[in-house]
């Protein structure tokens, strides 16, 4: 089966609302007799092109880099170890949670309680260990426990009682936030919370902060799920055509659900990490994690395998967008720009990652 598909529904590729896909053919382009050269010179214009795309997110990134590196505004601050560590320390929560969101977009559904499950999980790990004194092993546990169970009840909403993923995620997201009022009181919780989590989630490690490294650890199983199992294959099957992926055997319901626990459990992680960062659970609805994520996602889908949700490009689009507000705010830009740049990058990745989808359909 065919590891490159485009989505004929929701959001199972960047493709989402680009009508049916079909396999993508990666071969090289068929020749006949003496007219090898005329059909090699159109195939080297498309791989050309093919390599500008893939490549483009990642050059974007670069010039951004440059241009705060060089700006007068920014240029003391920016391009300093201190101000990256900022970045990477910060915007690691942001990036695990990209990355969950991708799960269920692969396979064609909708997420949008993952924020609100990374929230509730990181208010509940501090409550267990505030309130009930347990081990931060044990709340640990729980709290991946909890985040799986949430995204299976989505999964069975979705795939057994069909219901429209985009709605009842958002359903879910509103009861786990009024969940997290009612939990703390709309008060936060700071006191009593390991103090183990904390010092993990302050300490570099070679002067990266060390949740990074659970964040490339998360990253690289995830890469490897999807593209090198028979599940994540699967899964981009289901994304492409449910029905058709139904009739060669897969069990769409089971795997779709999968992707919905599997995502559950990582958003319960960005919970976790989120309190190792800033020590503290607030009665937050996790929305603030949740749209920079939701844009990495789709910018991701403009990159590396352009058209496509995957696990290298969310990581770029996660840079592209975390380095951008970082250097807009060390240029002293005013508190507007930040959503702003987030909610156009969101529309623009929306966009473009839409347009990839369907030039990829017309040309398979």
């Amino acid at each position: 089966m065919s590891t490159s598909v485009t989505s004929s529904r929701g959001a199972g590729t960047a493709g989402a609302a680009a009508g049916s896909g079909t396999p993508e053919s990666p071969g090289t382009a068929p020749t006949t007799g003496g007219r090898a050269g005329k059909a090699g010179r159109p195939r080297r214009g498309h791989d050309l092109r093919g390599l500008a795309e893939k490549n483009a997110l990642l050059v974007l990134l670069l010039g951004v880099v440059v241009f705060f590196s060089v700006l007068p505004a920014s240029s003391e601050r920016f391009a300093t170890s201190e101000n990256l560590a900022v970045i990477l320390g910060t915007q690691a929560t942001v990036a695990l949670l990209a990355l969950a969101v991708v799960l269920p977009l692969v396979s064609g559904y909708f997420d949008f309680s993952l924020g609100a499950n990374a929230a509730a999980s990181g208010v509940l790990a501090a409550g267990l260990m505030s309130k009930e004194d347990m081990s931060l092993a044990v709340a640990c546990v729980v709290c991946l426990v909890f985040g799986s169970l949430v995204g299976l009840f989505n999964g069975v909403l979705v795939t057994r009682f069909g219901l429209n993923s985009f709605v009842t995620t958002l359903g879910v997201a509103t009861l786990l936030g009024g969940l997290i009022q009612w939990y703390t009181g709309g008060q936060t919780i700071l006191v009593g919370i390991s103090p183990a989590l904390v010092d993990f989630g302050s300490i570099n490690v070679y002067g990266v902060p060390a949740v990074v490294y659970v964040v490339l650890l998360v990253a690289l199983v995830l890469w490897y799920v999807l593209t090198h199992t028979p599940y994540g294959r699967s899964l981009y099957a289901i994304g492409a055509n449910p029905r058709a992926a139904k009739l060669v055997g897969i069990r769409t319901d089971r795997y779709v659900t999968a992707s919905f626990v599997l995502a559950g459990a990582v958003a319960a992680l960005v919970g976790i990490l989120q309190l190792a960062r800033t020590g503290s659970a607030t009665a937050d609805s996790g929305n603030s994690l949740l749209f920079p994520a939701l844009a990495a996602a789709f910018l991701g889908a403009t990159a590396v395998r352009p058209g496509f949700f995957n696990v290298v490009g969310t990581l770029i689009g996660v840079l592209f967008v975390s380095i951008t507000v970082s250097g807009l705010t060390v240029a002293s830009a005013a508190a507007w720009v930040s959503p702003v740049f987030n909610g156009a990058a969101l529309l623009a990745a929306v966009g473009l990652s839409t347009y990839l989808g369907r030039a990829r359909g017309r040309a398979s």
